[in-house]
């Protein structure tokens, strides 16, 4: 479970990593800047959300949102 812009920065620079991509080879692939993606990976708060979904997808990773689990009372 993620929960802030760091840890998701964190899983796209693995998963760039693991695919042997450079931050400037994805940004080519994305056809957009080097700095997007080094934002995303510093986890910069304020990218725009549409801009990391794009990133995601050429990395074959996918978000999903789901409602919490119920706690139960103490």
């Amino acid at each position: 479970m993620l929960r802030t812009a760091a840890e998701i920065g964190q899983v796209v620079r693995a998963q760039r990593q693991s695919q042997g991509l450079r931050q400037i080879d994805l940004a080519g692939i994305g056809n957009t800047g080097n700095r997007l993606i080094v934002d995303i990976e510093k986890g910069k708060p304020t990218v725009q959300l549409q801009k990391v979904l794009d990133v995601l997808e050429l990395l074959g990773l996918e978000v999903t949102v789901r409602s919490k689990a119920s706690r139960s009372a103490l």
